[in-house]
C-alpha cells in the first residue's frame, strides 16, 4: 500500500473511532436562524428527534415526521412526557400533519425526496412571515467542491477528537430505512432554489452540508 491510501486508510480508522453526527453539528446554527418565540414547526426528516427537541425550546408544538419506524420510535421514546413534541411516520410528501407552520426544517434529507417538488411542499407548509431552514447534501462536482471536501477530511478528524475528548465513542444513533447518495449538483440545486424560493440564502459548507434559507413573505 502506497502512503497516500496508507494515510487514508488510517483516517477512516480514526474517524470510526472518533464519530460524530454532521447533521448535529449545525442544529444551533439551525436555532440561530428561526424565531426566539413561535407557535408551531415542523421539522422533516426528524431522525432520532434531537432538532424537534431544540425548536421545542422556540416553539409551542412541535411535530416532528421520518420515514424510518425504528428512528421515530426512538424519537418517540426519548422526547420528553410535557407532550410539546410529537413524531409521525410517513412520507413527507403526502404524510405532513395539517399546517401552516412558522419554522419547517429539513436536515440531510431533502436528496431523498424529487427536489422541486419538496422545495414547493415546504413553501405551502409554511405561515406568513414562517422561516425554512435546509441543511443538505449536493453531489461534488467542481473544483471548488473537491476543495472544501479535501478541506473538510482533516477538519472531520479535529472535531471527532475534540467532540469525543480523544477517546473512543459509540457510533450516534443511526437510521435503519435505505438511504441514498444525492445526484444533484450545487448548480443544479441553485438554479431550483432560486426559481422556487426567490430571496433564499443558499451557501455551500464544510462538512460535505449545504445550507439554505428561506423567510415567507
Amino acid at each position: 500500500m502506497t502512503p497516500r491510501p496508507r494515510a487514508l486508510a488510517a483516517l477512516d480508522r480514526f474517524n470510526a473511532a472518533h464519530p460524530w453526527d454532521h447533521n448535529a453539528h449545525y442544529h444551533r446554527w439551525i436555532l440561530r436562524q428561526v424565531p426566539k418565540r413561535c407557535a408551531r414547526a415542523l421539522d422533516i426528516g426528524c431522525g432520532s428527534g434531537e432538532l424537534a427537541g431544540l425548536l421545542a425550546t422556540r416553539a409551542q408544538t412541535v411535530i416532528g415526521i421520518d420515514a424510518d419506524p425504528t428512528i421515530v420510535a426512538l424519537a418517540r421514546a426519548t422526547a420528553p412526557a410535557e407532550g410539546r413534541m410529537s413524531f409521525v411516520t410517513g412520507d413527507a410528501l403526502t404524510a405532513v400533519p395539517r399546517g401552516p407552520y412558522d419554522i419547517v426544517t429539513c436536515v440531510a434529507a431533502v436528496h431523498h425526496m424529487p427536489f422541486g417538488r419538496a422545495l414547493n411542499l415546504f413553501r405551502h407548509h409554511l405561515a406568513p412571515g414562517g422561516t425554512l431552514v435546509v441543511v443538505g447534501v449536493a453531489r461534488a462536482d467542481t473544483v471548488g467542491d473537491h476543495l472544501m471536501g479535501a478541506l473538510s477530511i482533516p477538519l472531520n478528524a479535529a472535531v471527532g477528537w475534540l467532540r469525543n475528548r480523544g477517546r473512543p465513542a459509540p457510533r450516534p444513533a443511526a437510521m435503519t430505512a435505505r438511504t441514498r447518495p444525492p445526484v444533484m449538483t450545487f448548480a443544479e440545486i441553485g438554479d431550483q432554489v432560486g426559481a422556487a424560493l426567490p430571496g433564499a440564502r443558499l451557501r455551500r459548507r464544510l462538512f460535505w452540508r449545504y445550507t439554505l434559507v428561506w423567510h415567507a413573505p
